[in-house]
């Protein structure tokens, strides 16, 4: 099968995998607050494994198991008091947990830099762990979940890219951010705001969870938190002298890749819908 879409062009790919996975993800969040949470847990699984093992390519040593243990346990508790199954208190259990990465780092008698690669794993569970744990904050209400704000964010990202990959590939002339991504245009910019503009627009329409306004203040946060969120992930990857966090996602790369721009508009948007919805 792999050799087989390997002989495909890369947009071929990308049209076949996107076609694969929204159907995942999209199956995964209408059906259940459960299934909802075992998507997000299990991709901000991948995604911290990846990022930890992307440091390990430059001669760091974060605790990758601990550290993405620690992820999962945040996004599951996040997800049962959000639930309202398990108390409010409950959120202390986070801080000895992961207090504890100190104490397993003083055993690490070949780690020359352990302060290091301690302030690496903490990245890890900040940059990773974290924005996907807020999705659950998104989704209830109450307790209740409600699936339209989540599929929403969603949908606002994958138009933006969409937007900007095909503004970019056709019409994009003047450099966005040269020094980190080269490719990324002003031009790919306005296509992905473009597009985003449309698509909150048919959510204003037809979710009813939030207000018209709302969701072109979410779509305009998703625009440049997102954007600015890929940038950030390019010079990441440009710190380490590679092109893709992964070859996990044919045409895509890895899941850093697919997921960077919802990582750092994620806390943008739920302190919005917090503070104003």
């Amino acid at each position: 099968m792999k050799s087989r879409l390997d002989s495909l062009s890369n947009l071929q790919q990308r049209i076949i995998a996107a076609i694969a996975g929204v159907s995942i993800i999209v199956g995964a969040i209408l059906y259940a607050d459960w299934t909802f949470l075992l998507l997000f847990c299990g991709i901000s699984i991948f995604t911290q494994l990846e990022f930890y093992k992307l440091l390990g390519l430059d001669g760091n040593q974060p605790l990758t198991y601990y550290g993405t243990m620690c992820g999962v346990f945040i996004n599951v508790i996040t997800f049962l008091i959000e639930k309202e199954i398990v108390d409010f208190q409950n959120y202390f259990l986070i801080s000895p947990m992961v207090t504890m990465i100190f104490f397993i780092k003083l055993y690490k008698k070949r780690d020359l830099k352990p302060f290091q690669n301690i302030a690496f794993t903490f990245l890890g569970i900040i940059y990773v762990a974290i924005p996907f744990s807020l999705l659950s904050v998104l989704a209830m209400r109450g307790g209740t979940y409600n699936y339209e704000i989540v599929l929403g964010c969603l949908l606002l990202l994958w138009a933006t890219d969409i937007g900007a990959y095909f503004a970019g590939t056709y019409f994009g002339k003047r450099k966005l951010f040269e020094r980190v991504s080269p490719k990324k245009s002003w031009e790919g910019a306005a296509g992905g705001a473009l597009l985003a503009g449309v698509v909150a627009f048919a959510l204003g329409t037809y979710f009813t969870s939030h207000r018209p306004w709302e969701w072109y203040c979410i779509g305009a946060l998703m625009v440049v938190s997102s954007t600015l969120g890929d940038l950030v992930e390019s010079l990441f990857k440009r710190s380490i002298a590679i092109k893709d966090s992964g070859s996990t996602i044919p045409g895509h790369g890895g899941f850093l890749d697919r997921f960077d721009g919802l990582l750092l508009s994620t806390p943008f948007i739920v302190t919005f819908v917090k503070i104003f919805s």
